[in-house]
């Protein structure tokens, strides 16, 4: 149980020493240890042609999602377009989202925000909307002041008032930050920290972090599907992955291979989901998973201003590296 875990002082980083209250995160969310092992799209937010949050699209997705043996969804992740959503939005579309998931499936709600108050309240509001679970990213437009000392002190307020458990977002990508590995260490020990979504494909990193924190009952999501049997060798449990929207049945057999250690199958389609993975995140983006959720049958359609549309010759790219790896 994650309440058994020790949770040292933070005075020497700076918090002002031990937290008062986990006690309320610790009974209401951590009773019980939640296993995060599995397979996660971080699914995408339809708009309508005024740029709405289209409702009905958005359960049509749910419902075919719904025949994938995913471990659960991530809600308000970057590929759902976060940071261009009004916090009402954000909050009604993870309450849409828990409403049309099955029980048994994990929900989890990205609640992540620049200040530590923010956070806190975005984090109830988004429990409350029926999350099981919150993504925190690291806050980082003051990113010069962003030392392991805020953030463990950011993340460790936040996970003291959590009313579910906390997983921490490592995402330099789209916050030229990178989480300490130090302070990821540091973090584990907190009662209401269960595990660490990282996207930086650094696998050393990601092995390290996983060896310095096995005494931990702590738990690593690889970020994207392009390191993901990688990331299994070195002792991930899962991943939370963009090419899940598009290529969820290939994602979770390639975890199925992994975990029943058949890692020469795992590794020929591994290599065939490399090049997809990175046309739809760090080559093209966020228009282009939504450009190839189209082609696989579900709704993706256009983002909200400013992100713009594939141009023809991004598209044709775009095919390209679906196509020449037979998935097309």
């Amino acid at each position: 149980m994650m309440c058994a875990r020790v949770w040292r002082a933070l005075k020497p980083l700076g918090t002002g020493g031990r937290p008062p209250a986990w006690r309320r995160a610790c009974s209401r969310a951590a009773a019980s240890r939640l296993d995060l092992s599995g397979i996660y799209p971080p699914i995408a937010t339809p708009f309508t042609a005024k740029e709405d949050v289209d409702y009905q699209k958005l359960e049509e997705n749910l419902q075919k999602y719904g025949t994938i043996p995913f471990k659960g969804l991530v809600v308000q992740g970057s590929n759902g377009e976060y940071p261009y959503l009004t916090e009402e939005e954000q909050v009604d579309v993870v309450r849409t989202v828990r409403r049309s998931l099955p029980a048994d499936k994990l929900l989890m709600a990205g609640s992540g925000c620049e200040s530590t108050r923010a956070t806190v309240q975005l984090t109830e509001r988004m429990a409350a909307a029926g999350a099981d679970a919150v993504l925190v990213v690291t806050p980082c437009f003051y990113k010069g002041k962003m030392d392991g000392r805020a953030l463990v002190q950011h993340f460790t307020k936040v996970a003291d008032s959590s009313p579910v458990p906390v997983v921490l977002y490592n995402v330099p990508a789209n916050t030229a930050l990178e989480l300490p590995l130090d302070a990821v260490v540091h973090l584990s020990q907190h009662p209401n920290i269960v595990g660490l979504k990282d996207s930086g494909g650094d696998i050393t990193r990601i092995g390290l972090i996983v060896h310095k924190t096995q005494t931990q009952d702590f738990q690593v999501l690889a970020g994207s599907a392009g390191f993901l049997m990688a990331a299994y060798c070195v002792g991930a449990v899962g991943g939370v992955c963009a090419l899940a929207n598009v290529l969820g049945r290939e994602l979770c057999e390639l975890e199925r291979l992994c975990v029943s250690g058949r890692w020469e199958e795992a590794r020929v389609l591994q290599q065939r989901l490399i090049e997809p993975n990175a046309a739809v995140t760090r080559k093209l983006g966020v228009p282009a998973l939504k450009q190839a959720m189209e082609w696989f049958g579900y709704h993706g359609g256009a983002c909200r201003s400013p992100l713009q549309p594939l141009t023809e010759a991004e598209t044709q790219q775009l095919r390209g590296e679906f196509s020449s790896n037979g998935w097309l």
